[in-house]
C-alpha cells in the first residue's frame, strides 16, 4: 500500500477544510493509544457532519487508503490507533457533535457520534435522566456503540446493545452510502435489526455517525457499601443473597483486589482510604442499591435498607464476611474509578479484558493467584471487575525494572497462556467489552470457528469492503 501523496491531501483539504486535514507532527495526538500503542496515521480526518464524514470515507475508498475510525481512544487493545506503515487514514469522530436532541417523554436521545459520555449526561440530568453506562474513561458515544461497552451498572441497565434503538451509518464504499437503521421505536418488527450488525463491531462494517439512545430516570436514593469477603469463595454466595434481597434496586456489584486498590490510592493521593483503620483486604466488593424515586412517608431510607440487608446476612450467613464499610458513596466510586489509571502508573501493563459464566469468576482466579506467579514471577495481579455479569478487568503488571518490560513478545507470551484457560477451560472470552484490536487480533484467529469468519467476511464484503479498522472479524 502506497503513502498519501501531497495531491491528495489537498483534495481532501478542499472537501473538509483546513481543521478537517492533519498531517505531520499534528497527527501525533491521533497515533498515540491509552495504552501506548503507537503508529504512523497517513492523515488525519476530523469530519464535522455526516454528510462530511462520508465524503471523508468516499474518498479514502476511492483513493485506496485503509480507514481507522477513531472515537476518544480510550480503548486498551490498539484498535483505534493506525499501524506503523504510514498509509492509513484515522478518521476522528471528534467534531461529529452538530446535533443532540432529548426527547423527555419517550425517554431517548439522539444524537451525533461524537459527543462525550459526561456531556451527554450533562444534558440530560436537566431531565432527571442520565445514560446507564457507567465507565471510568470518558468515551465518545460513537466509540461506545463500536465496543459495545457495558461498565459497572451492566448488573441492572445492560450494556450499550441493549440501550441503542438507532443508528445512522457510513458505509465504506465508493459513495461513503449514509443508512439509517433503527429509529426511536422501542418495539417495530418489521425485519431484521441491521443496527445490531453495527454495534460491538468496532467499526468494521460501517462508521458510526448518530445514534438514538435509550435514557433512564436518574436514581434519586444510592447507597453503597464496602465488603471484606471471608475468602474468594465467598463472593459468589454474596452476590446471590444480595440480589434476592435487593431484587432490582441492585444496581452495581463491582469486585477489586487488595493490589488494584492499593494502586489507586498510591497513583491519586487525594483518594480517602476507607480501609485505612486496618489492613487493605486482599478481595473487596463495592455493592450498590438505588432507586428512582423519592423516599415516601414511612419507607426505611435506602441506606437504612442496605445496613438492614447487609445486617441480615452477617448474622445469618457467618462464614461469608469479614467486614462491611458503609460510607459516601462517590468516595467508594472514586476509588473503583481511579485503579484503571493507578494500576497503569505501577509498572508496564497488560490489560486483558475477559469473562466467565459467573460461577467461575472466582474459581478462575483463585487459579491464577497460583498458576501465573509460576510462569510470570515478575507480573503483579491487579484485577478488578463487574462480578455481577462474570466480567473481570484482568489487569497484570509487569515490573518497570525487570528486563521483561521492554519485551514485546512477552506480553503474547502471557496473553496466550491466559487466553488459552479461559477460552478452552473455561468457556469463557477474551475480549469481554473492549473488542479486538491489533492486541487481540491474533486470539480472534485462533479461537474464532472459520465458518463464522467465512460469514463475517460475507456480510463485509456487502457492507463495507474498504478496509476499515483492524481486519478483524473476517477471514484473512
Amino acid at each position: 500500500m502506497s503513502k498519501v501523496n501531497q495531491v491528495q491531501i489537498d483534495q481532501i483539504r478542499q472537501l473538509l477544510g483546513s481543521q478537517g486535514v492533519l498531517t505531520g507532527n499534528d497527527c501525533a495526538p491521533y497515533e498515540t493509544g491509552a495504552r501506548s500503542d503507537v503508529g504512523e496515521a497517513a492523515l488525519v480526518l476530523r469530519p464535522k457532519t455526516v454528510s462530511e464524514l462520508s465524503t471523508a470515507v468516499s474518498f479514502c475508498v476511492r483513493n485506496s487508503i485503509p480507514i481507522i475510525p477513531q472515537s476518544a481512544n480510550t480503548g486498551v487493545v490498539a484498535g483505534s490507533t493506525p499501524d506503523p506503515s504510514g498509509t492509513q487514514a484515522v478518521v476522528s469522530l471528534e467534531r461529529l457533535r452538530g446535533h443532540l436532541e432529548i426527547d423527555a417523554e419517550n425517554r431517548s436521545v439522539q444524537l451525533d457520534a461524537g459527543y462525550r459520555l459526561s456531556e451527554l449526561n450533562a444534558r440530560l440530568e436537566q431531565h432527571g435522566l442520565f445514560f446507564p453506562i457507567d465507565l471510568g474513561a470518558d468515551p465518545l458515544v460513537g466509540g461506545m456503540i463500536a465496543t459495545n461497552t457495558g461498565g459497572a451498572r451492566f448488573i441492572r441497565y445492560g450494556d450499550v446493545r441493549r440501550n441503542t434503538l438507532g443508528l445512522t451509518v457510513v458505509l465504506a464504499d465508493e459513495q461513503g452510502s449514509i443508512v439509517k437503521l433503527g429509529s426511536s421505536l422501542r418495539k417495530s418488527n418489521v425485519g431484521v435489526d441491521w443496527k445490531q450488525l453495527f454495534i460491538g463491531t468496532c467499526g468494521v462494517f460501517g462508521i458510526v455517525a448518530e445514534c438514538v439512545l435509550n435514557v433512564e430516570p436518574e436514581p434519586r436514593q444510592v447507597a453503597t457499601a464496602l465488603l471484606v469477603p471471608i475468602s474468594l469463595e465467598a463472593v459468589l454466595p454474596l452476590l446471590d443473597l444480595i440480589e434476592r434481597r435487593a431484587g432490582p434496586s441492585l444496581s452495581a456489584f463491582e469486585g477489586m483486589s487488595g493490589n488494584a486498590i492499593a494502586a489507586a490510592l498510591t497513583h491519586v493521593p487525594r483518594l480517602k482510604n476507607p480501609f485505612s483503620r486496618r489492613d487493605l483486604p486482599e478481595y473487596a466488593i463495592l455493592v450498590e442499591i438505588s432507586r428512582n424515586w423519592e423516599a415516601q412517608h414511612g419507607d426505611l431510607s435506602i441506606d437504612e435498607q442496605l445496613q438492614m440487608m447487609l445486617s441480615e446476612i452477617w448474622e445469618s450467613n457467618n462464614d461469608l464476611l469479614e467486614d462491611v464499610l458503609v460510607g459516601p458513596s462517590h468516595e467508594f466510586w472514586a476509588l473503583r474509578h481511579a485503579i484503571s489509571e493507578g494500576v497503569k502508573a505501577v509498572g508496564k501493563l497488560v490489560a486483558l479484558d475477559i469473562a466467565f459464566k459467573r460461577g467461575d469468576v472466582m474459581r478462575f482466579l483463585k487459579r491464577m493467584r497460583t498458576e501465573l506467579p509460576a510462569a510470570f514471577p515478575d507480573v503483579r495481579i491487579c484485577e478488578f471487575g463487574h462480578i455481577g455479569d462474570g466480567g473481570v478487568h484482568f489487569n497484570l503488571v509487569v515490573d518497570r525494572h525487570s528486563a521483561n518490560a521492554a519485551d514485546p513478545g512477552y506480553e503474547g507470551q502471557i496473553r496466550s497462556l491466559v487466553y488459552n484457560i479461559v477460552v478452552n477451560e473455561y468457556g469463557g472470552s477474551f475480549s469481554a467489552e473492549h473488542n479486538i484490536g491489533r492486541k487481540n487480533q491474533p486470539y480472534y484467529d485462533r479461537f474464532t470457528d472459520e465458518r463464522l469468519k467465512n460469514f463475517s467476511g460475507a456480510l463485509k464484503k456487502a457492507t463495507s469492503p474498504h478496509p476499515v479498522g483492524v481486519p478483524v472479524l473476517w477471514s484473512h
